[in-house]
């Protein structure tokens, strides 16, 4: 099957935080672009000739648009040509080009039961995706818990966001937590110490999902699956940045 690339114009760029942008495009009116919250597109950006330096893979932020708007939250990494380009070059009017949608790490298409939701940094993007898709249920929300770790208050992504749906939203319930720096509004320490110290009463329905950098993903599944007894088909994960 041939691969179809898409092209869809920038219409903003943000300041997150100091180190990250959310960049937001509209497809055009034409498109047949669908893709379910958590999944990935590849960028080909123009960031050098080699393939290996124009390709690169982002989850998509924000749930399904009927507009044809895609989000994306890019953290600046040092070095990276990529997040270079999409960090400091790209503006509003651009195009970008891209392929996908990608990859398993999404929903169930029926949620029956508690979801633990686990991100550091960006990788709380496709979370957010799945997050919004859930709310746009006017009735059912499922028990969703949301540990989001990142090193200081102002790496923070989404705080507004999901502290306003935690109110509008009693199942839903929100732990930032910060692991260079002491806050009395937040957790401090790491993801880890947040969900180890939850008494959740793991159900067979509930799930636990997981995104971020390597280390913590493993340190993660060890804990779940040796000091909370979590079965292995209840832990779904995917490696971020």
């Amino acid at each position: 099957m041939p691969v179809i690339w898409y092209e869809a114009e920038v219409i903003r760029t943000e300041s997150l935080t100091p180190y990250t942008k959310q960049i937001s495009v509209q497809l055009p009116e034409d498109n047949e672009f669908v893709f379910t919250p958590g999944q990935f597109v590849t960028m080909d950006l123009p960031a050098g000739e080699k393939r290996l330096d124009r390709w690169r893979s982002y989850s998509i932020a924000n749930a399904p648009d009927p507009k044809g708007i895609l989000e994306f939250c890019i953290v600046h990494m040092e070095g990276g040509l990529g997040s270079k380009y999409l960090c400091e070059d790209l503006k509003a009017g651009d195009i970008l080009k891209f392929k996908g949608p990608d990859g398993g790490f999404v929903l169930p298409e029926k949620v029956n039961g508690p979801l633990i939701f686990i991100a550091t940094g960006t990788g709380v993007a496709p979370f957010r995706s799945m997050i919004l898709e859930l709310d746009k249920n006017p009735g059912f929300f499922p028990e969703l818990h949301l540990i989001f770790g990142t090193r200081t208050e102002k790496d923070l992504l989404y705080v507004e966001e999901f502290n306003a749906l935690s109110k509008r939203r009693k199942e839903f319930r929100y732990t930032a937590v910060l692991s260079r720096e002491s806050n009395e509004a937040y957790a401090n320490g790491y993801v880890h110490d947040v969900y180890m110290a939850e008494d959740y009463n793991i159900k067979e329905q509930t799930k636990i999902y997981i995104c971020g950098w390597s280390k913590m993903i493993d340190q993660a599944v060890e804990l779940l699956l040796l000091q909370k007894k979590v079965k292995k088909e209840q832990i779904r994960f995917e490696l971020y940045g």
